[in-house]
C-alpha cells in the first residue's frame, strides 16, 4: 500500500505550510466522490449511454439529461396529477367551475 507523504515547513513569518503529493490529493478527492455517490451516478449514466442502441448526437446533453433522474419524471407527473385533483376539489368546494388545463 502506498504511504501518503505530507511535507510541512514554516516560512520566515512562522506560517505552517503543508504539502501533500498530488496523488494523495487525487485519491482523497476520489474517495470523497465515492462517498457522495457521484461515481455510481456517473457510472450508471455512462453505462446507459453505452447500451443505448441509437447513440445521441450530443453525448454531453444525454449525460446532463439523464444524470440524477431516478424516476423523477414519474414523481413529477404524479405530483402534477395530484395538484389537478386538488384544484378541482377546491373549486368544487368553493362552488366554482373546475379549472381546465391551459
Amino acid at each position: 500500500m502506498k504511504k501518503n507523504l505530507c511535507f510541512q515547513f514554516k516560512n520566515h513569518s512562522n506560517v505552517l505550510f503543508i504539502f501533500q503529493p498530488i496523488d494523495s490529493k487525487r485519491e482523497e478527492f476520489r474517495r470523497y466522490l465515492e462517498r457522495a455517490g457521484v461515481m455510481d451516478a456517473l457510472t450508471k449514466v455512462l453505462v446507459s449511454l453505452y447500451e443505448e442502441p441509437d447513440k445521441p448526437e450530443d453525448a454531453l446533453e444525454y449525460v446532463r439529461k439523464h444524470l440524477g433522474t431516478d424516476g423523477g419524471e414519474d414523481e413529477l407527473e404524479a405530483a402534477r396529477a395530484r395538484i389537478a385533483e386538488l384544484e378541482a376539489e377546491n373549486a368544487l368546494l368553493k362552488g366554482e367551475a373546475a379549472p381546465t388545463d391551459g
